[in-house]
């Protein structure tokens, strides 16, 4: 009956109703007590209210609303704009109606493609204005000044480019009249001359805007990488045999840093032991450093934040395993971009932004040094401002990723107290036993370039970012509240930038923090995206890297990258742990997404390996990056006539095991 409504009465009836319940819900006497523009929160929605009301709602209408529905809509004007927008999907409008918009939209369009000129001649211009659109824009709104048409057919080029010269495609190509035959043009130029002019400067119009566009989209190579993750992990390869082996990297707190662990106990005993946490996911080591490697006095290095250290020993190692030596690189346009969160140290060495003004000082860089503070999507920004600046040329090379060592326990403290820390210290992203987040350590960073600076400068390609997006929540359910819609948007947002379909991804390393707000909200927003048109045979696969290591904040997003570079070049999807069924607060059935249970084979598909990796700050800074397999390197030598079976094999060989240290005792020390 309410689909049924003319749009307007829909539209109040449907307001009133989402009114009426909310007030129920909270126990007002009327709906007039619920602004329609006032937030949830402020109300005092809490998960049960909303709950509450959405089953009341699908109740009165009939639909089918997610568990979601309040926190990604955050007031009863959003929710009634969704609920309608549900109806009319479920209850379409009848035939009669339907051919009455179509009949109009026909209409609008046969105006837009008559040029603006010929109304004017026609003496049209002065009626149509006068019968523009309710919202100010004229019912001609298509039409270009002057009658001048432009060329908008997004298919019209093979690359996908949009062309914006001016259409010439229907140009005569007869001759015109010489000048002399044409009426008051004496010694005007030959029309034939002039048309061939234009088609050239089209075509060179074309041409730059092809190179301008292929650069504003070109891949981005990562060509080295570098980690520090709980597990004693200290290298991509070490992470990636600790996820493949379905490890728990997560401990008890560490001994060795003098933590008042009673700031810890929770007065209201949540737990059997009386404890906010007692584990989590910590560095081996995170006070080691060589100072006189990086020239850095030992009094210096006293003070200097652990985040710094580690971020400039990882720089200068992925640096390395990218065939680059660090010295080289003094005086070139290398930028540095790294996401960093917690600011312990007193005085300028506690400062985020002499985290990667110290690589640049050190390396002697001279492009752009930024620290990215968003919280746990920092990381994922940094790469995203990085792979921005290499293709707008603002560096010719990159090193990127982030950081986090906790000098304090307080974090534990403060989410402890809000509830949000799983008991065992272990996130179960998307699990039905979701309890809370477990927070860790860790840092990671690449080294990107343009894939064509890779190439040339014959630099091994690990893997290459096609896209990516960065946006914000803005007006949502709460400032640490998660939304869907602006989760939804960043993935599209970087789809398009990576001129990808949502059914050319394979598989997403999720955010998936294992708390029972975030992991819904989540889930729903990759089912309604990534999990439609694609066949149920072929699901997107769903994984967490935290599962593993715990959620390592600043340095998550990096994480989920490298452990996606690895499982592209291994063939391999991980298991997600902790996983004891899928979250019951999730509509699995509405799109083809599954979770990664169980370790797979990731099969070829006649095209390159493609994931998604999401990261989201609490403060609301979503990032997704599109990541794609390296392109197939060229082959060296021709291959054997009869195949692959033709091949002498090739003996073992002896390789030298290379070890670099700034002198003597160091470069020993090692070896040893």
């Amino acid at each position: 009956r309410l689909a049924a409504l003319p749009a307007a009465e829909r539209h109040r009836t449907v307001l009133r109703l989402v009114r009426s319940q909310v007030a129920a819900v909270l126990g007002h006497g009327s709906a007039e007590a619920i602004g329609p523009d006032r937030a949830f929160q402020e109300l005092g929605f809490d998960s049960l209210a909303a709950t509450e009301l959405r089953n009341q709602l699908n109740q009165l209408t009939g639909l089918r609303l997610p568990a979601t529905l309040v926190f990604d809509h955050p007031n009863a004007l959003a929710v009634t704009g969704f609920v309608e927008a549900e109806l009319a999907a479920a209850y379409p409008v009848s035939g009669d109606e339907a051919d009455g918009d179509a009949a109009e939209d026909g209409i609008r369009r046969a105006l837009r493609s008559i040029p603006t000129r010929r109304l004017r001649d026609a003496g049209l211009m002065d009626v149509l204005l006068e019968l523009a659109d309710d919202d100010g824009a004229p019912a001609h709104a298509g039409a270009v000044a002057d009658g001048e048409e432009y060329d908008t057919d997004l298919d019209d080029d093979a690359d996908g480019t949009v062309d914006t010269v001016p259409d010439t495609r229907g140009a005569p190509l007869a001759e015109a009249p010489e000048a002399s035959e044409a009426p008051g043009l004496s010694g005007a130029p030959a029309a034939p001359d002039a048309l061939r002019a234009a088609r050239a400067e089209t075509a060179r119009l074309r041409r730059d805007n092809r190179r301008l566009t292929a650069a504003r989209h070109e891949p981005i190579a990562i060509v080295g990488m570098a980690c520090r993750y709980p597990g004693g992990v200290t290298s991509p390869e070490e992470l990636w045999r600790l996820v493949t082996d379905g490890a728990d990297a997560i401990t008890p707190f560490p001994e060795d840093r003098g933590w008042d662990l009673s700031m810890l106990r929770d007065p209201e005993a949540r737990r059997p032991d009386g404890y906010y946490a007692r584990e989590g996911g910590f560095l081996d080591g995170a006070a080691d450093f060589d100072p006189g490697f990086f020239g850095v006095s030992p009094r210096e290095a006293l003070a200097m934040d652990p985040q710094q250290r580690l971020a400039l020993e990882l720089s200068w190692e992925a640096l390395e395993r990218a065939g680059i030596d660090p010295g080289s690189l003094k005086g070139s346009r290398t930028g540095v971009f790294a996401g960093v969160m917690y600011h312990d140290y007193p005085g300028s060495d506690g400062n985020g932004s002499v985290v990667t003004g110290r690589i640049a000082y050190k390396l002697g860089l001279e492009g752009p040094a930024v620290s990215v503070d968003t919280a746990c999507s920092s990381s994922l920004v940094a790469l995203h401002l990085a792979v921005q600046a290499l293709r707008q040329g603002d560096c010719s090379l990159a090193v990127t990723g982030g950081v986090t060592v906790l000098a304090t326990p307080g974090v534990f403290v403060e989410f402890g107290r809000q509830g949000g820390l799983a008991p065992d210290g272990r996130c179960k992203s998307f699990a039905a036993a979701a309890d809370g987040t477990g927070f860790s350590e860790g840092a990671g960073f690449l080294v990107v370039e343009r894939l064509s600076d890779a190439l040339r400068n014959g630099h091994e390609v690990l893997a290459v970012v096609r896209g990516s997006a960065v946006n914000q929540d803005g007006a949502s359910n709460g400032l640490t509240a998660p939304n869907g819609p602006s989760q939804r948007r960043v993935i599209r947002q970087a789809l398009a930038n990576a001129r990808l379909a949502a059914d050319q991804i394979d598989a997403v390393e999720a955010h998936g923090t294992g708390t029972t707000l975030g992991d819904p909200i989540e889930a729903q927003a990759l089912l309604a995206t990534y999990g439609q048109d694609r066949p149920r045979e072929r699901p997107l696969w769903l994984g967490s890297v935290k599962s593993n290591i715990g959620h390592t904040q600043a340095a998550a997003g990096v994480a989920g990258v490298i452990k996606m570079v690895m499982a592209m070049r291994h063939g391999v999807l991980p298991a997600t742990l902790n996983v004891d069924a899928p979250s019951d607060q999730v509509d699995w059935t509405t799109g083809s997404v599954e979770l990664l249970t169980g370790q797979r084979e990731w099969t070829g598909t006649g095209r390159p390996r493609r994931a998604g990796v999401s990261s989201f700050g609490i403060s609301g800074t979503n990032a997704h990056v599109i990541v794609e397999q390296a392109p197939a390197a060229a082959p060296t030598t021709p291959a054997a006539p009869g195949g692959a079976d033709d091949v002498a094999p090739v003996p073992a060989a002896v390789v030298p095991w290379l070890l670099s240290a700034r002198d003597r005792d160091a470069l020993r020390a090692q070896a040893e």
